[in-house]
């Protein structure tokens, strides 16, 4: 129906020119995303139980100096070199799912990271916006993360 068709989704994709397991090791270690991505000012492990983590993820402070953060529990399934992640006090979203897909292409590993989600009522900008925003940042994160794996893996290479 007409609801379904105007929820946002970002569906973003890198190739890294690295090996699987560091690819996977390196974007699954969490206490790492404030090194890995540029948005995060603290990224935090609360649990782990049955497989699925549940974290804090802070951004650094926007111009009026608030910091955002939210709690996320996301479920890393390395057989499947797949990834469910949703957030659990979603703050402006009525809901935030996101999929990671790993998989070994031609020059390296394919990481896609699928968001689906809707905004509240409330929020200060509508799915539409949302979905702008992210692919935008989605773009300039995976490359950050492609261009950090890919120095550390070109390093480990000459060892």
């Amino acid at each position: 129906g007409r609801a379904a068709e105007m929820a946002g989704h970002t569906d973003n994709a890198v190739v890294i020119d690295a090996p699987m397991d560091l690819v996977w090791s390196m974007t699954n270690d969490i206490p790492g995303w404030t090194n890995l991505f540029s948005e995060y000012s603290a990224s935090e492990v609360l649990n782990t139980r049955d497989g699925v983590i549940t974290l804090r993820l802070a951004l650094h402070p926007d111009e009026n100096g608030k910091v955002w953060d939210w709690i996320s529990e996301r479920t890393p399934d390395e057989a499947t070199k797949t990834v469910r992640s949703q957030r659990v006090q979603t703050g402006p979203f009525k809901y935030m799912w996101i999929y990671w897909e790993y998989t070994e292409v031609d020059g390296g590993v394919r990481m896609r990271w699928v968001q689906d989600f809707e905004m509240k009522q409330v929020a200060p900008i509508d799915d539409a916006a949302m979905t702008t925003r992210l692919n935008t940042n989605t773009a300039l994160q995976q490359q950050l993360i492609k261009d950090k794996i890919e120095a550390l893996a070109r390093v480990r290479s000459t060892v």
